[in-house]
């Protein structure tokens, strides 16, 4: 195991994203971290989920994105036989917003799809996921940040076939007070701005064709995973949330099938630094068609 030294035990980390590459068996994760022209992105790789090798960089921010002071939730999707980066980035008296990086491999070199956010331009936004519709028309998923609406919303974007601009208007999918598992949470010194806060969507089709969207907010203890479902099956229809969560206690969820076939979860927790650290929790489908956590 020398090639793969670090225990997920050992690995602090946000926001896990696993990309499994089935013709290498090979595992790909990606974090935020130091890269050579200051903060990008890094992989880690891992052959059981249990054994990591040390990070590799695979996204260096070229000159228009060094004054960012935030990268946040890398995400690597194949689409096309190219593999696109979704990352959120903040600069100064700038917008939060989701990036589209582009490379031929896993590892990169990423580059910029386009000069600007994904994301609409005049709304602070996080978190941004892809999803493909059964048309095949791709769709930036991203919350409406908390800190500007103050009841998170989660929305979706039409985008470009090379998922370098908007080919569309936003759409509102639902907000975080739908969910009856997510209380408000205070935030400012006194606890005089009550929120509801949205994070880290998933887009995930179910065997029986059923559309659900895994996505985290603060529940009654800690950090929590919900689960809402489009009713007509489609990213502009009409969305509802399951009433029990999916998990708690950890969230910023993301689903893949790891090399036995199994349905996981990664995700982090708990959710304080610095004891953040990776989970790969096996999912089932209930007769019913619902998610839930393996015993």
């Amino acid at each position: 195991m020398d090639d793969y030294p670090i225990h997920v035990k050992d690995l602090h980390i946000r926001d896990p994203f696993v990309l499994p590459i089935v013709q290498e068996k090979t595992y790909y994760m990606y974090a935020s971290g130091k890269a050579e022209g200051g903060y990008g992105c890094k992989a880690y790789m891992s052959k059981d989920l249990e054994h990591w090798s040390k990070p590799v960089t695979v996204f260096n921010p070229p000159e228009e994105y060094k004054d960012c002071n935030a990268y946040w939730a890398p995400e690597v999707h194949e689409y096309k036989g190219k593999f696109y980066l979704f990352m959120t980035l903040k600069a100064p008296r700038k917008y939060r917003g989701t990036h589209i990086f582009v490379a031929d491999k896993p590892t990169g070199p990423f580059v910029p799809t386009s000069k600007t956010a994904a994301t609409p331009a005049h709304w602070e936004c996080l978190d941004g996921t892809l999803f493909v519709s059964d048309e095949g028309r791709p769709y930036i998923v991203f919350c409406h940040e908390w800190c500007q609406v103050r009841n998170g919303g989660m929305c979706a974007l039409p985008l470009t076939d090379d998922l370098s601009a908007a080919a569309g208007s936003p759409i509102y999918l639902f907000s975080a007070s739908d969910a009856p598992w997510a209380p408000k949470k205070e935030f400012g010194a006194d606890g005089s701005f009550p929120t509801y806060v949205t994070d880290g969507p998933f887009m995930y089709r179910g065997k029986d064709h059923r559309l659900f969207m895994l996505w985290s907010s603060f529940g009654p203890g800690d950090y929590t995973v919900g689960l809402a479902e489009s009713k007509n099956g489609k990213i502009d229809g009409e969305w509802f949330q399951h009433e029990k969560p999916v998990y708690e206690n950890g969230g910023h969820c993301m689903l893949f099938n790891d090399f036995d076939g199994n349905l996981r979860m990664s995700l982090h927790g708990p959710n304080r630094g610095p004891l953040e650290r990776a989970h790969f929790l096996r999912l089932v489908e209930t007769d019913d068609g619902l998610l839930k956590v393996a015993p």
